[in-house]
């Protein structure tokens, strides 16, 4: 019983494994999706990926362990496995001389099965138009023996050793969930970079899995290693059709935006001054008469989210694509080659309770090969030309099976000052009351000062029980509160405030508020 009890615990607890990726610096250049094509100069920035008791991890499907370390170095590696396809951002594999950092690209998250490698796309040429840019794209060329310029991808073994049996055939029901931890985070690094530049807002983070392997596979043996390190996306059956190796490249890469409702004054500055709503009918887009030159585009506001339109194939001048095409931008709706593709954004993430939807999910008992790859998505509305003086930018992004977080109504987990973040109060509002405040544009309030929405305190407590009823020790002050509120109480719209403070052992809490704003 002591036993059970024990492995029940560590499923709740410690099926967790965290990504962190910190210090990626950038030095001063520009990569302005919509003016240049010059690229972004990136310095050597530390991989440090962590597991947990029943995760664990590898580079090369061999040694399996808690964390493992990705620097400069090893990409530079060609003996990292035969036949890896690990990469940084160069011209030539294992040559330092020639990383030329990063160009801004586009993906919808699919996976070329020829290649086993994310189909991304990049722009070729730009001409401005009366209402925006013309754009021309090709695909990346990637389906050598390297990866094209412009970005980092690397190859990660996840073995998930729950549950006892495999199941070979695919199916994603007979998969595990796997959830994007609360304290995910891509922001301008505290040394060395300047907020509000917009290039914390580009990044991207996709998860491209390519097959899976039973996890009792022996890696300790030549064929097992051959096994392992081979997946791709053409898979392997027995002399009796069933998978050895099964390929899940059908399914499309899980892409992560991290700060979908913040977007930098400049960039907002930067759309509308270029763009002008484009007619039904305008089909030549460097013709003036296109667009209606007279009107602006829709507006964009700090604090609401606004989809990417991303690139799906090869765009031809004959193709006529503003890179503002899309029906919240320019109004127009007929382009086929941008598509507004559904990311796994913040706002996901802070979801709580059963509201928080799954990141991924993974076979039980299985080795999963997935290709990571970081790039700039050069269709994000916070791509602009000034994003370059943000510089050095930090990146950390984690994984649990564990659904509800400490502080979501309901759960009853076990709970440690040591394992577990505080918990958030926000004033007015216990676990009981809905964390909502509508207002109209132009009425009074409690929560309006000078025209501003101000948000209501927090306090924040230590966690030490899991009956229900957390025991306070040592809280925390206001001032170790941070609170991100981006309510424009003159643009109606669905605002999201956001709570957070660091606990111990560095762990992050956050709650969130919602602010509706009608007219």
């Amino acid at each position: 019983m002591e036993k059970e009890h024990k492995q029940y615990t560590r499923r709740i607890r410690n099926l967790v494994f965290i990504f962190v990726i910190t210090a990626i610096l950038v030095t001063v250049s520009t990569y302005a999706w919509f003016i240049g094509m010059r690229t972004v100069n990136v310095s050597p920035f530390e991989i440090d990926i962590k597991a947990a008791d029943s995760l664990a991890l590898s580079l090369d499907g061999i040694t399996f362990a808690e964390s493992v370390v990705i620097n400069k170095d090893t990409f530079k590696m060609t003996d990292t496995y035969s036949g890896n396809t690990n990469w940084w951002t160069g011209t030539e594999k294992g040559s330092e001389d020639n990383y030329i950092g990063l160009i801004p690209m586009s993906s919808v998250g699919q996976i070329h099965v020829g290649t086993s490698r994310l189909e991304l796309y990049e722009k070729a040429s730009m001409t401005p138009t009366p209402g925006g840019y013309r754009m021309i794209s090709t695909k990346a060329e990637n389906e050598g023996e390297t990866e094209a310029p412009g970005y980092v991808a690397f190859d990660l073994f996840i073995k998930n050793f729950s549950g006892n049996d495999y199941i070979p055939e695919y199916n994603v029901l007979d998969e595990e969930d796997i959830y994007l931890t609360v304290d995910s985070a891509v922001k301008v690094d505290s040394v060395g970079g300047i907020a509000g530049t917009g290039i914390e807002n580009s990044v991207r983070v996709a998860f491209a899995q390519i097959g899976r392997i039973s996890g009792h596979t022996d890696t300790t043996t030549e064929d097992g290693i051959a096994l392992v390190q081979g997946i791709d996306c053409d898979g392997l059956k027995d002399s009796e059709e069933v998978n050895i190796v099964t390929p899940i490249c059908e399914r499309t890469a899980q892409i992560w935006e991290p700060n979908d409702k913040d977007h930098v004054q400049g960039a907002i500055n930067w759309y509308q001054t270029a763009c002008h709503p484009r007619n039904e009918d305008g089909s030549d887009i460097t013709k003036k008469e296109s667009y209606d030159t007279e009107a602006k585009c829709n507006q964009i506001t700090d604090g609401l989210a606004y989809p990417t339109y991303a690139m799906n194939s090869n765009i031809d001048a004959s193709d006529n694509v503003d890179v503002y095409d899309g029906e919240p931008y320019n109004g127009y709706n007929q382009t086929t080659k941008l598509t507004p593709h559904k990311t796994f954004t913040d706002t996901d993430k802070l979801k709580e309770g059963t509201e928080r939807p799954k990141f991924m999910s993974l076979a039980a008992n299985s080795i999963t090969k997935v290709r990571v790859y970081i790039y700039i998505e050069g269709q994000d509305i916070d791509n602009y030309d000034f994003a370059q003086i943000g510089k050095a930018i930090s990146v950390q992004f984690g994984f649990t099976k564990q659904r509800l977080e400490p502080g979501d109504v309901g759960y009853t987990g076990p709970a440690t000052s040591d394992k577990n973040p505080p918990i958030i109060t926000i004033n007015g509002f216990d676990e009981e009351t809905p964390r909502v405040i509508s207002l109209a544009k132009g009425e009074t309030s409690d929560y309006i000062e000078d025209g501003k929405f101000v948000a209501p305190e927090a306090t924040a407590s230590i966690v030490t029980s899991g009956t229900g009823s957390p025991t306070t020790t040592e809280p925390y002050t206001e001032k170790d509160i941070t609170i991100v509120n981006k309510v424009n109480l003159d643009m109606p719209g669905e605002y999201t405030v956001i709570y957070s403070v660091i606990g111990p052992n560095n762990t992050l809490a956050t709650k969130t508020l919602k602010v509706i704003v009608t007219e």
